[in-house]
């Protein structure tokens, strides 16, 4: 196991891979000094953007009226779809995807969805350009639109995606569910809700513009730099090598920063329209609208066992909304997909076209809301079976990929049940008794599975005259680490202390990498950096050169083994007698991710995964006036993120060994692997404390307070 790392310096201030070395950008950080997108300044003061949101759905814009606006001291434009610099049409090419396609604003006089831009205000000043925009008249005329999701929606709504996140097929299936189903003698069929939800990155989404008539140079907080400069090009008619892309620090992003947003967009338009630097800061409110999120779902689980605890059947079947013209589906069937052995598996995703926000990647998609429904109808099979959860789930773990038949990698979901349940005390637990006053104790377990990625990435390095190593690659850092861990990569390739290192990041000159997302960061331009330093150091003693690049790609591993992260999560829940409130007293989690590069940062992520795993189970839901498709409850107030009140003292356990199947570095992805099953542990805990099985997330006490009486 690897939570006993070594934190003392070695020798001669060296730090190896797989160290617990403290975040290198951490000083940067904690005194200010690290550049985030609206800290940035410029020999030439930037205008001040402010957008005009649409208040309507989908409409139709018959009138701006900005002459009062322009009326205002300092403000110096206003942007409308009359006068902003020409755009090609959103969403081509068709074939670049969502994140490179155009994202065209103030282009033609529609409004997709609520929140939608309708104007832009330059000013001056912040002051200045936040008044003008309360000015500025826009008349809308409501054009029919389809806003709420319920999940049983008819046959001819539905529509089988092209694909699912991660570029898996919509619908996959084993052997003979309906002759699995017929033969099993205890049968689970339940169906599931969750709310959508809002990633809610402490930094706002920002960007600083500048045009000078040949170059774009955009800073903006993005995870993904490659394909925000295609976007860019791809929107404004610019070619690629006229965009450049900086974004060193980004402040979290969750999901959120995958690809530009609005921001970005308007930013630029400023820039080419007024020739002046533009920033544009979006506000927490109109976040909850223009930037994306997850849709709300609705799940039906099936499972079918013999009476001697054997899994025969497993169906997992979800409906979620697709934002009309935003290709993107959640895969909520990932984890049943891959989690347990049985005769026959059926797992279909169907979506609906819907006039709302963009939808889109969300911390651990698919997994995170997926395993909420799939590992709480284990636990109700395992409870209908009279079987201890943890045994039932021990006595089916696959021990090959159940769908396609490939053996793994590696999976560990058995060893991290066992060390789970071990760390927790999973057979002692009748000791601490079933309540504690007006406190009902329960207990709960879920396992945690999520597909491992390695994407196509490049990195170079170079040894400078005065002996330090600089890297350089545009991986960005959204607070995981990635300094820290590429720094160590070149020092222990190397040789050199960490303090002759310098990682420079986030900038589209530097060679490309797929970005951070997916957990496949760190595997990939680490990877790519191991490779470069390599063949840095074979250079060095051949007496060549002193620059070298590296590339990594994924091989035929990836082709012949199946990859997946693996986690097992054990919580004691208390639920109030008399509110129904529930709270997680204590948290227990044991992981397996390949090869552990740092276990300081590793642990971080795994974490905060386990706080969003409480945040989805038990505050997190975004609430849709179902008239215009706009969230009410669109700020910090009304969106109740986790609070230090709400996270007991967490566990974690990393299971950690090299994987060479896995890439060049042995190692996985490991920021999602934490929030993926945690839900469903608790939800669980919930029905051992109270005897209430809660089939719709967020489980608020109004929910359990339901459910407690219908049962």
């Amino acid at each position: 196991m690897s939570d006993t790392p070594q934190t003392t310096p070695r020798e001669g201030g060296r730090a190896a891979i797989g160290d617990a070395v403290p975040r290198v950008d951490g000083p940067k950080k904690v005194t200010g000094r690290a550049p985030y997108t609206a800290d940035h300044r410029l020999d030439e003061a930037p205008l001040i953007g402010w957008i005009v949101p649409s208040r309507a759905g989908r409409a139709r814009v018959d009138a701006v009226d900005t002459a009062r606006a322009l009326d205002v001291p300092g403000v110096v434009a206003v942007l409308t779809h009359r006068n902003a610099p020409k755009q090609a049409p959103r969403g081509t090419p068709s074939d670049a995807g969502r994140f490179s396609q155009s994202h065209a604003l103030l282009a033609a006089p529609e409004v997709a969805c609520y929140g939608e831009p309708v104007a832009l205000v330059l000013a001056e000043t912040l002051e200045a350009a936040r008044e003008a925009a309360g000015l500025v008249e826009v008349a809308l005329t409501p054009l029919p639109g389809r806003y709420a999701v319920t999940g049983d929606e008819p046959d001819e709504a539905l529509e089988v995606p092209d694909d699912v996140d991660g570029g898996m097929p919509a619908d996959m299936s084993h052997g003979d569910f309906d002759l699995a189903w017929e033969k099993a003698e205890v049968r689970v069929d339940a169906t599931y809700e969750t709310l959508a939800e809002h990633a809610s990155a402490m930094e706002p989404h920002a960007t600083l513009a500048t045009w000078d008539g040949e170059e774009l140079v955009v800073r903006v907080a993005i995870q993904i730099v490659g394909s925000a400069v295609e976007a860019l090009a791809n929107t404004l008619r610019l070619d690629k090598e006229k965009v450049r892309v900086i974004s060193p620090f980004i402040g979290g992003g969750f999901g959120s920063k995958l690809g530009i947003h609005d921001d970005a967009v308007l930013a630029s338009l400023g820039a080419i329209a007024t020739d002046r630097p533009v920033r544009v800061v979006q506000t927490r409110r109109d976040l909850f609208s223009s930037a994306p999120h997850r849709g709300c779902s609705t799940q039906r689980v099936r499972l079918g066992a013999s009476r001697d605890g054997r899994l025969l059947a497993v169906a997992h079947e979800s409906v979620m909304p697709m934002a009309r013209g935003y290709e993107f589906a959640e895969p909520c069937a990932a984890s049943a997909r891959a989690s347990y052995a049985c005769d026959g598996i059926l797992t279909r995703h169907r979506v609906v076209r819907a006039d709302l926000p963009r939808i889109d990647s969300m911390r651990g998609p698919g997994e995170a809301v997926g395993s909420l429904a799939f590992e709480s109808a284990v636990d109700e099979l395992a409870r209908a079976l009279e079987r201890d959860p943890v045994a039932f789930r021990l006595a089916n773990v696959a021990e090959t990929e159940p769908i396609s038949g490939k053996p793994f990698a590696s999976f560990d979901l058995r060893r991290c049940l066992e060390v789970g349940a071990e760390r927790y005390g999973w057979s002692r637990r009748a000791e601490r008794g079933r309540r504690d006053g007006r406190w009902l104790l329960g207990h709960g377990v879920a396992s945690a599975t999520r597909p491992n990625f390695l994407m196509e990435a490049k990195a170079r390095v170079r040894l400078e005259d005065d002996g330090r190593a600089v890297a350089e690659l545009d991986m960005t850092d959204i607070g995981t680490g990635s300094y820290t861990i590429l720094s160590q990569i070149v020092a222990d390739t190397l040789e050199l202390p960490l303090d002759r290192v310098e990682v420079r990041l986030g900038d589209s000159r530097y060679p490309q990498t797929a970005g951070s997302g997916g957990s496949f960061g760190a595997a990939s331009a680490g990877g790519a950096l191991l490779s470069a330093c390599r063949r840095l150091r074979g250079q060095l003693r051949a007496g060549g050169g002193r620059e070298a690049e590296g590339h990594i790609e994924p091989g035929e591993d990836f082709e012949k083994y199946a990859q997946y992260m693996t986690g097992a999560h054990f919580v004691e829940v208390g639920v109030d007698e008399v509110t129904s409130e529930v709270r997680v007293r204590r948290a227990v989690g044991a992981f397996s991710f390949g090869r552990v590069l740092n276990p300081t940062t590793a642990r971080s992520q795994l974490y905060g995964g386990m706080v969003f795993g409480i945040g989805g189970a038990l505050t997190e839901g975004l609430h849709l006036d179902e008239r215009v498709g706009a969230y009410m409850n669109r700020d910090l107030a009304g969106y109740h993120l986790p609070t230090e009140r709400d996270v007991p003292a967490l566990e974690v356990v990393m299971i950690g060994e090299r994987d060479d199947r896995c890439g060049l570095l042995g190692s996985k992805g490991v920021g999602e692997l934490g929030l993926c099953g945690l839900g469903a542990a608790i939800a669980n805990a919930v029905y051992d404390a109270c005897g209430a099985r809660v089939r719709r997330f967020p489980l608020t006490p109004d929910a359990v307070m339901a459910a407690r009486a219908a049962w």
